[in-house]
């Protein structure tokens, strides 16, 4: 980095964070759409995965046109139109991809309406190319990664209240008996989410964000590094695996969820909304207690609120169910879970190679109590996955991007394209639990897991060749 910055720009970050919202609402309203479509529509659970797998592969067609437009052009073409300019144009795709959930309601057409979700993710694959480094690069290098993972609790944020906003907008209040399933009454919500998309492309517009931030180079002695290509960079290869399996476990995760419920708990459709939001509000409560460094630098005043802010998150959990008058007596429990959290966040001291490793081993912890208990204490052990999957993607995001300099954008769209992790691995669970079950499925992502733990030593001794230490940064090294 060519000028050290001391302060992060809260100015220009807050109106970044806005797109980290809309990501996270829509991913996480899918897991709402999962089981509508698979009863509408007739399909299997296989099937019905393909709502995933639409949604996430936009973002590795999106990253592919970003590359092959950047070939033809000679030139980076978020260089070239500037990150303002990017990011405007990911929301006007996303919203023009909402356009399609009005005819698709009314021809009652599975295929269009996996076609508007395709679109809406092809947006947020350019929004997401553009958007994660700059948060990074909007303050020091020291805590970039909890820069990102603050950015992950807006998104979260989102994930939060998606589900049960669909959810309303489909079968109404939670104490209404309705369980008939209404496609055409996606229309609306949608529309509208199209309107905020434009919106918020002309807020971003006119907003302070810097066109060309000043990204982390690797030291002058690596002279292997700088030449070519970003794939040249070793820790940007190994995380672009990381994160299609962490993608992957993250979402199959949920999105499996209410299969299991439907067949092992005899949930019905309806009365599942809470416990998907429980899960993304997971990621939220997780990001939230790992974002607390980018606050404050008082050692006394993060020990505090590393106490404060998951369960401040977990109020923002509680609070939007009981507006949406849910039943919160199954969900006080999680809070003796979330200490569990708070001290893989403390044993990880701010380092996002040792926060990936641990994280890691604890999801791992967490699928194992799942796959081999029974009742609700499974559902809380696959719902705490959130908790470990919440800090991974500014983890892995920071560790594969660090040392690219110049390369940092073409880095960063590699790592946007492998987010089709997240439909892929979930396809494969769908297919697995045809011959497991779909509770034994889960070891799909105990697999995902073990190698996010392996990247987490391997990358950080490939960054420590390359003069990035993050021991030393965390402790004010350079």
């Amino acid at each position: 980095m060519s000028s050290e910055q001391t302060q992060t720009k809260w100015g220009q970050f807050i109106p970044l964070v806005t797109v980290f919202f809309f990501w996270g609402f829509v991913a996480a309203s899918n897991d709402i759409l999962i089981p509508v479509f698979k009863q509408a529509f007739n399909l299997t659970q296989f099937q019905s995965q393909l709502v995933s797998f639409a949604f996430y592969i936009a973002y590795t067609v999106g990253a592919l046109i970003y590359n092959g437009i950047s070939v033809v052009m000679g030139q980076d073409i978020v260089n070239k139109l500037g990150y303002k300019n990017s990011l405007a144009l990911g929301l006007v795709i996303s919203a023009a991809g909402t356009l399609l959930f009005y005819p698709a309601a009314n021809l009652h057409s599975f295929p269009l309406m996996l076609s508007g979700l395709f679109i809406v993710a092809l947006g947020f694959s350019l929004q997401q190319t553009v958007a994660n480094p700059l948060a990074i690069a909007l303050g020091p290098i020291k805590t970039g990664s909890q820069r990102l993972t603050l950015a992950g609790g807006i998104n979260n944020f989102g994930t939060t209240i998606g589900p049960l906003l669909v959810n309303f907008a489909i079968f109404g209040v939670a104490t209404s008996a309705t369980t008939n399933v209404s496609i055409e009454s996606v229309k609306i919500p949608y529309l509208i989410l199209g309107v905020a998309f434009l919106l918020v492309a002309v807020f971003l517009k006119m907003s302070s964000l810097p066109d060309r931030p000043t990204l982390v180079e690797a030291s002058a002695n690596d002279t292997k590094s700088i030449k070519g290509s970003a794939l040249n960079y070793p820790q940007l290869v190994l995380g672009m695996i990381a994160i299609f399996l962490y993608v992957g476990v993250e979402v199959s995760t949920a999105s499996n969820l209410p299969a299991y419920m439907e067949e092992k708990l005899r949930f019905a459709i309806k009365d599942i909304a809470p416990y998907v939001s429980l899960y993304w509000a997971s990621l939220m409560i997780g990001r939230w207690t790992g974002a607390v460094e980018a606050f404050t630098e008082d050692m006394t005043l993060q020990k505090i609120l590393r106490f404060v802010a998951p369960y401040l998150a977990f109020g923002v959990f509680l609070i939007a169910n009981a507006i949406a008058k849910h039943d919160l007596t199954p969900f006080y429990v999680y809070a003796a879970v979330i200490v569990v959290l708070i001290g893989a966040d403390m044993a990880s001291k701010g380092n996002p190679a040792r926060m990936l490793l641990i994280f890691s081993v604890m999801g791992i912890i967490a699928l194992f109590i799942g796959m081999f208990t029974t009742g609700m204490t499974s559902v809380y052990a696959f719902t705490s996955v959130g908790l470990f999957c919440s800090t991974l993607w500014p983890c892995i995001f920071t560790l594969a991007v660090s040392g690219l300099g110049k390369h940092t954008s073409q880095g960063s769209s590699f790592l946007i394209m492998m987010i089709m992790g997240g439909g892929i691995v979930s396809l494969a669970q769908g297919y697995l639990s045809k011959f497991t079950g779909i509770q034994y499925s889960y070891l799909v992502g105990v697999v995902c897991f073990a190698y996010l733990a392996f990247y987490a030593i391997k990358g950080s001794a490939i960054l420590k060749t390359q003069g990035i230490n993050f021991d030393e940064k965390i402790s004010g090294g350079h």
